[in-house]
């Protein structure tokens, strides 16, 4: 099947990616990484533009789109590390007051964490014996339950989607780098093992990319849980080449690409964790009926 996006979902990728370009930059970022708290104007401007309500039905207020469309729009927040539960406030709308629009700030369980616990006004979940923990990810403060819930796959594509947008920002980090710097009079791209690493970090964001677009459309659960584990493969591989090919400088607090790799790592552990899908493909495997 040759697939494609259609105009439609080009435009509303480019228009998030604007969005997101014009409030929440790199001085923003710094800001956040700085201890700078949920940015509650910027939140009520992602529902204004639709971003929570994208799957609500019109009659319902919502955008009426689908979950193809939604995976385009996560993608573009994990491409610039948008902080605050955006997966549990979007999974809301529609049953809780104001997360729609962005009025109001959701958090929920997810694999036994809990985001941003402290700056939303509703928890969804079990969140009785919360316990605040030391967070790798300055951008995301977390607590953790005792007692984790099974994971929604609608939480699990979203988390994937996310990976996949740091990864592929991984990449471009990496390619622009590569071509700028210079050792030896010559960009430090024109070196093989440099080359490999940025040929491999394509390859990793591509596969990713078609598994996760791929189950977005099918919503099955097992194309689901592979996609997860490629798009966890391409953010966690991805950020930690993107280091090596810049070098000390990637480990500086001023860079960004510290913090791609904290951020996919606390990832790694929402919505079921990677295990869960691990064990979701195993299972199907020895029931006899893999596909």
């Amino acid at each position: 099947m040759h697939f494609q996006l259609t105009d439609d979902q080009r435009a509303l990728k480019a228009g998030v990616r604007e969005l997101l370009a014009r409030r929440f930059g790199s001085e923003a970022l710094r800001a956040a990484a700085d201890g700078g708290g949920l940015d509650r104007a910027l939140w009520r401007e992602l529902g204004a533009a639709g971003f929570f309500a994208l799957r609500l039905p019109a009659a319902d207020g919502g955008v009426g789109l689908g979950l193809p469309e939604a995976v385009l729009a996560f993608e573009e927040a994990g491409r610039v590390l948008l902080p605050g539960p955006l997966v549990a406030t979007h999974l809301a709308a529609g049953t809780v007051a104001g997360a729609a629009t962005g009025e109001s700030v959701v958090t929920a369980v997810h694999g036994g964490l809990v985001e941003w616990l402290e700056a939303a006004d509703v928890a969804g979940g079990d969140i009785a014996g919360a316990v605040p923990l030391r967070s790798l990810d300055p951008l995301t403060p977390l607590h953790r339950v005792p007692r984790p819930p099974a994971a929604d796959p609608v939480a699990v594509l979203l988390t994937a989607a996310e990976q996949l947008g740091g990864a592929a920002r991984c990449c471009e980090l990496a390619v622009q780098h590569a071509r700028a710097r210079e050792q030896f009079g010559q960009p430090i791209g024109a070196f093989q093992a440099v080359k490999h690493l940025c040929a491999q970090l394509l390859v990793r964001v591509e596969v990713a990319r078609v598994a996760v677009y791929a189950a977005a459309v099918t919503a099955d659960p097992l194309d689901i849980a592979a996609a997860r584990l490629l798009a966890d493969e391409a953010a966690v591989r991805g950020a930690r080449d993107c280091l090596q090919v810049h070098g000390g400088m990637g480990f500086t607090w001023e860079s960004e690409v510290h913090l791609h790799l904290k951020r996919a790592w606390v990832r790694t552990h929402r919505a079921g964790d990677a295990t869960q899908s691990e064990e979701a493909l195993a299972g199907n495997l020895l029931s006899g009926s893999g596909r």
